[in-house]
């Protein structure tokens, strides 16, 4: 029993930010898209091995907002040219920015 409740003080915090789970949700939504989409393309599993990490980033509580851009620049190019999952791609991008704007060069 004191384990669980460990475990919910624990967790409680990454929950309360909204940031998080908007990332959360757009990744599963641009997950849930790549696995329904039929065209098999040559980048595909590296889309969802990174869509796998940076949920699980996320999912830490505290993501760190290099490594979320990093993840999403494979992503982009990864599906980049895949013209039916750009929706989603760009919701995940949207959520990523919540986390701070992107820096310039």
């Amino acid at each position: 029993m004191l384990r669980s409740v460990e475990q919910q003080r624990a967790t409680g915090s990454r929950e309360d930010d909204p940031r998080v789970t908007e990332l959360r949700s757009a990744v599963a939504r641009l997950r849930r898209q790549l696995a329904a989409h039929p065209a098999e393309f040559p980048d595909r599993v590296i889309a969802e091995d990174e869509l796998a990490a940076l949920d699980a980033h996320a999912a830490c509580g505290n993501p760190e907002i290099p490594r979320l851009r990093r993840s999403l620049l494979l992503i982009a190019g990864a599906i980049g040219s895949v013209s039916a999952l750009g929706r989603g791609l760009g919701e995940v991008r949207d959520a990523v920015d919540l986390f701070g704007p992107s820096p310039r060069a």
